[in-house]
């Protein structure tokens, strides 16, 4: 079953996990999410070795 990355993307911002970590199998899945996620630019990713990311959001001063 595919992963609801747009629900994990909003518990990221939301504070609800820390992180959110990608695998190399699913990343062009996510990254069709990701890509229309309208927070995006305070996500953070960073590739990990061996394959997959990691993605962090950088809370701050938010204009909603």
């Amino acid at each position: 079953m595919a992963q609801d990355y747009l629900a994990l993307l909003k518990q990221l911002r939301a504070g609800e996990i820390d992180e959110l970590k990608i695998t190399t199998a699913e990343f062009l899945d996510f990254q069709k999410v990701f890509m229309e996620y309208s927070h995006r630019k305070k996500v953070v990713g960073t590739a990990l070795r061996g394959g997959g990311a990691v993605y962090h959001y950088e809370h701050g001063n938010e204009h909603e």
